[in-house]
């Protein structure tokens, strides 16, 4: 829509610029210069917008899978230690049958 909207505005200050006086031309070159400033600036703004958007998103993305890979690794380590002492019960129930 912005891209229309300067697509639209320029073509009208390129048919001023040949139809009308040289003040007019001027005016009608600042106008376009000054569109085509406030549209650099917009886009400026959008991109930094989107980065930061994106940075923010990365980052969480990032935290949450961190704490699902420290949550992976306690489940791990308590089901390695269940196997462990379930083993040593066992252990020791053998021996104490003999």
């Amino acid at each position: 829509m912005k891209r229309l909207t300067i697509t639209v505005l320029t073509a009208a200050a390129a048919i001023s610029l040949a139809a009308c006086s040289e003040k007019a031309q001027n005016e009608s070159a600042e106008a376009a210069n000054a569109v085509a400033a406030d549209t650099s600036a917009t886009t400026r703004n959008a991109v930094n917008d989107v980065d930061a958007a994106t940075d923010k998103a990365l980052n969480s993305a990032e935290r949450t899978l961190d704490k699902a890979g420290a949550k992976l690794e306690n489940s791990g380590d308590a089901a390695a230690d269940a196997t462990g002492n379930a083993m040593v019960a066992a252990g020791e129930k053998l021996r104490d049958k003999k």
